[in-house]
């Protein structure tokens, strides 16, 4: 579990726990989305942060015993953590897409929560720095919604132009929508793909044209939607495995990328294993980072790399700067 993960559920946890004294750890575990052995991991570093020079307990005090946990003194830390105005806005934004989403099981319990977030962004604090998309839905992107919208409304075929980001290929398809939804602040499209003959996420802001067709939309009955709980990317035992050395500048990556294997080495470098399914885009993504990440093994994936690197001098080898 990564460091940005989890001092979200740090911060909140005390106030949690004071609003529930003596609370079964199986019964916060669930509520907080996490195991119970690591909720008591948690536990355990909270009730470790203390002053310099004294013992723990100082700052964060806990009364445990096998199955429950009560706070006995929280350092003033009783307040739960409040949305920023920017928090505020990325979760209207996100519900009120889901509204206009055909299929939505409950469109009143969202219109019930979007009521709540309304009355409690007039008390939200502007956050001293916003971290995140930050980027306004494009032009063609909002189009490109209208338009899967409408196809999902009247059960028609859509054709789409789409960039393969993987592959760093362009290619035409014809598509059966099945739902809109936004995973990690992103708008897709799921569809079975007749091209592909499967079911495929298709990323809004990658779909260059789009038109909806005649014929009636027939993604097969065993056609079943993708589960993106953990998010798009899955890694998966038979994907080839990197074993990869990241400068400090490179670290995010052991954050943003699912991986297996986090190693910390001298001078705020990191080893890290991670699998990738297509070494086209492992080669683009590593190329972007220059000298910052080095690759152990395996060789096919080192000598991708300096291929793709010669390829790259010889292009440019016209210009004064090479």
């Amino acid at each position: 579990m990564t460091s940005a993960e989890r001092l979200p559920r740090l911060l909140a946890l005390v106030p949690y726990l004071i609003a529930r004294p003596g609370i079964a750890i199986d019964e916060a575990a669930a509520d907080l989305g996490v195991t119970s052995r690591q909720l008591r991991k948690d536990l355990e570093l909270l009730w470790m942060c203390g002053l310099p020079g004294y013992g723990p307990g100082d700052l964060i005090d806990l009364s445990m015993d096998e199955d429950t946990v009560t706070v006995t003194y929280d350092a003033g830390m009783r307040r739960p953590l409040r949305l920023t105005g920017a928090e505020a806005t990325a979760l209207l934004v996100a519900l009120r897409a889901l509204l206009d989403t055909p299929g939505m099981v409950d469109a009143d319990a969202v219109r019930r929560a979007v009521a709540k977030i309304e009355s409690a962004a007039g008390r939200a604090e502007p956050a001293g720095v916003a971290v995140g998309l930050g980027v306004r839905e494009g032009v063609s992107t909002a189009q490109t919604r209208r338009v899967a919208q409408e196809a999902l409304r009247s059960g028609r075929a859509m054709l789409i132009t789409y960039y393969t980001a993987s592959r760093d290929e362009i290619t035409e398809r014809t598509i059966d929508p099945m739902r809109l939804l936004i995973v990690d602040g992103r708008g897709y499209l799921e569809a079975w793909c007749r091209r592909a003959e499967g079911v495929r996420l298709f990323r809004l802001d990658r779909v260059d044209e789009v038109s909806v067709l005649d014929e009636p939309a027939a993604p097969p009955p065993f056609a079943e939607q993708t589960d993106v709980s953990a998010g798009i990317f899955r890694p998966r035992p038979e994907q080839e495995l990197a074993q990869l050395v990241l400068e400090p500048d490179a670290r995010w990556i052991s954050e943003y990328y699912p991986v297996e294997h986090v190693e910390e080495l001298d001078g705020g470098r990191l080893r890290i294993r991670m699998r990738f399914a297509d070494q086209d885009w492992m080669v683009r993504l590593l190329l972007g980072h220059g000298g910052d990440v080095a690759v152990e093994w395996p060789a096919s994936l080192a000598e991708g790399l300096r291929e793709r690197a010669r390829q790259a001098l010889r292009r440019s080898g016209h210009l004064t700067a090479t």
